[in-house]
């Protein structure tokens, strides 16, 4: 037989069992409630400049969700680009990418100028031009060698060209321009490559 005192110190334990799993379920209750992400125009600028033509034009906002300043424009040609790299001056931020060459022709003297431009603490990522046009192997060969002309790792070489050939499904019949998925895999790749840069 049970001693009289059995009946509270068993109430008093069922008691602290409940207080106690009643907190165990609102703490996994509340652990479980997804925490809400930042919309994609929340995502802060990062140090990255994009300067590039009707191809980059369509990657444009996935790049700028990505953290990127983008300046690109229909039909670009590349001598445009070391005067807009010069005005930016100190603005620009520590990171420039440029794609241009899907337009016309891209001389090695233009591709330096744009390097130059940019100033010595500065990275500068060439983009590969993917362009069913006779000038597009002489483009890719200048991107290398301006690539070439500068020490270390100033100038590093983002190959489009490749990944395009190897996704024709990523790009609209005319066989450069960007479709969605295109868009997606262009700003990754870029991204990665700036990533990788350790920028």
């Amino acid at each position: 037989m049970l001693p009289l005192a059995a009946p509270a110190v068993l109430r008093t334990t069922v008691a602290g069992l409940v207080v106690t799993i009643a907190a165990t379920l609102l703490t996994a209750s509340a652990q479980a409630e997804p925490r809400p992400q930042p919309a994609p125009s929340a995502i802060a600028k990062r140090d990255r400049y994009a300067i590039g033509d009707s191809v980059m034009l369509g990657a444009r906002s996935i790049l700028k969700r990505r953290g990127f300043t983008v300046n690109a424009a229909v039909s670009r040609q590349s001598y445009s680009a070391p005067a807009m790299v010069r005005r930016k001056e100190a603005k620009l931020p520590a990171n420039l990418v440029v794609h241009l060459g899907t337009n016309g022709t891209f001389p090695l003297s233009t591709c330096r100028k744009i390097v130059k431009n940019a100033g010595p603490t500065r990275r500068v990522f060439l983009v590969t031009v993917f362009v069913p046009r006779s000038w597009e192997r002489s483009n890719n060969r200048t991107i290398r060698k301006c690539a070439e002309s500068f020490p270390g790792s100033r100038v590093t070489v983002v190959d489009w060209n490749r990944l395009a050939r190897s996704h024709p499904e990523w790009l609209y019949s005319d066989g450069t321009h960007l479709k969605p998925t295109g868009a997606k895999g262009f700003a990754r790749l870029i991204d990665q490559a700036v990533d990788a840069a350790g920028a």
